[in-house]
């Protein structure tokens, strides 16, 4: 086999002589070649060798004959032929094979007759063409490029190399690789892939999918060759790259396994989580927050075969969910982006981020424009609880919510940070602060938790704390172990007045004098509702911020960028519904309230009013007795003054009181009597007898 000299560059003519100006930017090559290699193998070999990017260029071979006349032009290489006496020539004389990279045309019969000299086949433009545009392979006769001869590695893929054949070309204009399904892991020819990682990846999916293994036989940043480990096989593909892009192109692919699926299936090096985890999501099924670890080997095992446990299976699904969401160390460097997208799309979106002297993640705070504009018109009470993530870098997610006027929760703010202590819940309401000032009127309500108590102390000194009487029930419970007086602690916090109070809270401490000192010590002004300073309203738990976080928690092992955005997607959806409610209204107030106030209207009708002054009524009812001012919107039993919201003696007063101005007057009916209509009345008898007796 003669070496050939490969220089490329363009040739010129100046005063009737050609000169061959070489490339500087691309280097000379040396390729192969005998008097069995057609035209159409050889040049492809070259366009590889050099890098040619065959989509957009292609190239013109020519030589020039030493001895030749002087104003002869170089020789034009465009046919098998012409190939060959060029070899039999070169065997003579010391010549060197010139390559000129033009442009492509469109091949057009005009412009391919124009230049004729570029192509020789037999073939016809279509099935040119379509070489070109799918397979993006040159070598029509199906041989192979060749390059296995410049390899490292030599034995028995060297041989296999030779052997190889391409697929032949389909008569159908739809290329092999369109015609495979859309969810399959196949290879076919002319499969693009971005980076020779991207192919190595899909061939361990596929030999995973199939159930058996391969050797690497060429690998080069140009050329990838793969064959079954089982020796004789015929399985075996390669991809090649073209020109100096990093795409690789499946160039040959044979599918059909000559050896024994049990030979095959018995290696199984690349069945590992991280590449069963990129199959499963790839091509089987959703990786979903409710997603199991049993869902995954279950799926997979029905669709390919493999059988996992469960511990194999949930690192498959892990890094599936890793695969679709991203990993959590890019959850925290597409952060900022994020967050800086959340702002420039909501304008007036508060948000907050902080990073330590090293660049690493502190907190985060991001509250929506559209909480911020809303709050002012709900009721001052905000109930902030936390809970831990579940993602690698752990971290704590806090929340601030509060309730709409027809009892929906209304989120506020989020923050996400590293630990829950006394520096995160301060600069947590610090930021929080920016948003709801400080005011004699707001509430917070929370858990028992130290550092809320000394955050809320430091930066909302005017505001009025309780905290959630579930989380001291549950104390209770954990710490006494017993029930006997659990109904009566429930009584004591929601009681409305002061005697009820005492009532139930002498019970306690009789029952259970040690549970009545660690209630007193748990100080009663923060768990009951009578002596709690500040209007708490409905609020005695924290459960709307416990609901927020159970809605969420699906997502607290995900991305912090995957935490944030269900949030985003949450609010968007409650707050288009509960604008859609609002417009269809028909009543003034809320449907929760109408609903809330329905029965208290029925009931009110059995209750008898009193009138005592022009503010006050006296409302009676089996023995019972309250007053209630309708002026200052109070009550003896307290809930009006407490929830803010008419009880059932304020709507039976109401109901009651006289109002003249509001009433319509109108004639009343008369009933006429028949005849004629008569002038004076009928006397009687003892007016008659009476008359007689003055006229006597």
């Amino acid at each position: 086999m003669d070496q050939v000299i490969l220089v490329c560059g363009t040739w010129k003519a100046q005063q009737n002589q050609w000169f061959f100006i070489a490339d500087k930017c691309r280097r000379s090559a040396i390729v192969g070649a005998d008097l069995e290699t057609s035209y159409n193998d050889f040049r492809g070999r070259v366009m590889e060798e050099i890098g040619v990017d065959r989509r957009i260029d292609e190239v013109q071979l020519s030589y020039m004959i030493t001895k030749s006349v002087v104003n002869t032009p170089p020789l034009r290489v465009t046919n098998s032929l012409q190939f060959w006496s060029f070899l039999k020539l070169f065997r003579n004389h010391k010549a060197r094979l010139c390559v000129e990279i033009v442009k492509k045309t469109p091949c057009h019969q005009g412009v391919r007759d124009r230049r004729q000299d570029l192509f020789v086949d037999s073939d016809s433009d279509e099935e040119d063409d379509e070489e070109m545009r799918f397979d993006c392979c040159d070598d029509p006769d199906g041989a192979s490029s060749g390059d296995e001869e410049y390899g490292t590695t030599k034995g028995r893929f060297a041989k296999e190399e030779e052997e190889m054949f391409y697929l032949p070309a389909k008569e159908d204009s739809i290329p092999a690789f369109l015609q495979l399904e859309r969810g399959s892991v196949e290879l076919a020819v002319g499969q693009r892939y971005p980076t020779k990682k991207a192919l190595v990846l899909r061939l361990k999916m596929l030999s995973v999918a199939l159930k058996f293994d391969y050797s690497v036989g060429y690998s080069t940043p140009s050329l990838l060759t793969v064959c079954c480990w089982i020796e004789g096989c015929t399985w075996r593909a390669r991809a090649t790259t073209i020109g100096s892009a990093p795409e690789f192109y499946i160039k040959s692919y044979v599918q059909e396994h000559s050896c024994s699926v049990t030979e095959r299936s018995s290696r199984s090096r690349q069945a590992k989580p991280e590449l069963l985890g990129r199959l499963y999501s790839e091509f089987v099924g959703c990786v979903g927050p409710t997603v199991l670890p049993c869902h995954v080997a279950d799926a997979l095992n029905k669709r390919y075969g493999i059988k996992m446990d469960y511990w194999k299976a949930h690192c498959t699904l892990r890094f599936a969910r890793e695969v679709i969401s991203g990993s959590s160390e890019s959850g925290y460097e597409d952060l900022p982006v994020y967050l800086y997208m959340i702002r420039r799309a909501n304008l007036g979106t508060l948000i907050k981020l902080e990073v330590d002297a090293e660049d690493r993640f502190k907190f985060m705070f991001l509250a929506f424009a559209a909480s911020i504009h809303g709050f002012p018109y709900m009721r001052k009470v905000v109930v902030v609880d936390a809970t831990y993530l579940q993602g690698k870098y752990k971290g704590t997610l806090l929340t601030a919510t509060t309730q709409d006027g027809n009892f929906n929760i209304f989120p506020i703010a989020f923050g996400v940070v590293y630990t829950e202590n006394n520096e995160s819940w301060e600069w947590f309401f610090r930021q929080l602060h920016l948003v709801i000032p400080d005011d004699e009127g707001l509430a917070m309500i929370s858990d028992r938790h130290k550092s809320i108590k000394h955050a809320i102390k430091k930066v909302y000194p005017l505001a009025s704390r309780g905290i959630c009487t579930y989380h001291l029930h549950k104390n209770i419970l954990l710490r006494f172990r017993t029930r006997d007086c659990f109904d009566l602690v429930k009584k004591t916090a929601s009681a409305y007045t002061l005697l009820e109070f005492n009532q139930h809270f002498a019970q306690i401490e009789a029952l259970d004098p040690e549970l009545h000192n660690y209630l007193v010590e748990a100080d009663v002004r923060l768990w009951t509702r009578v002596h709690f300073s500040g209007n708490r309203y409905n609020f005695t738990t924290s459960n709307i911020a416990e609901s927020l976080n159970s809605v969420l928690s699906l997502f607290r092992g995900s991305p912090i960028v995957q935490l944030l955005d269900p949030a985003r997607s949450l609010m968007t959806r409650w707050f288009v519904a509960r604008r859609k409610n609002a417009s269809l209204m028909k009543t003034t107030l809320t449907r929760g309230v109408e609903k809330l106030l329905e029965s208290r209207v029925d009931n009110a009708k059995l209750w008898t009013v009193q009138e005592i002054d022009g503010d006050q009524s006296q409302v009676t009812c089996g023995g019972i007795l309250h007053v209630v001012n309708l002026t200052e919107r109070k009550c003896t039993c307290r809930r009006f003054d407490l929830d803010k919201l008419p009880c059932v003696h304020a709507i039976a007063a109401a109901e009651a009181v006289e109002n003249v101005i509001a009433k319509v007057c109108k004639p009343p009916t008369v009933h006429q009597p028949p005849g004629r209509p008569k002038n004076s009345r009928m006397k009687s008898a003892l007016e008659v007898t009476m008359e007689i007796f003055y006229v006597l």
